[in-house]
């Protein structure tokens, strides 16, 4: 444990926003599956409206700096390319 109170400062913070971007993170990911399974049964029209939503939560989860621009972008595509393929 640091001795420097602003040192103790930063375990404390660093250690909210760990909780915080595992949160997130795991949101995402909870998201992800749904979209998954729901690509997975082969229902158009219900992917479609999973999209939307999962779209959305990348957006956000880039929006809060857990995940890089590049990377949602990256996986929005592949999104929308599973629903394209069905």
């Amino acid at each position: 444990m640091p001795n420097i109170k602003s040192a103790k400062k930063r375990v404390i913070v660093a250690e909210t926003r760990r909780q915080r971007n595992a949160a997130i993170k795991s949101q995402m990911k909870s998201q992800l599956k749904k979209f998954a399974e729901t690509v997975q049964a082969g229902n158009k029209e219900e992917a479609e409206a999973q999209l939307v939503q999962t779209v959305s939560v990348l957006d956000k989860t880039v929006t809060k700096g857990v995940l890089h621009k590049n990377a949602a972008a990256r996986r929005k595509s592949n999104l929308y390319k599973a629903v394209s393929q069905m």
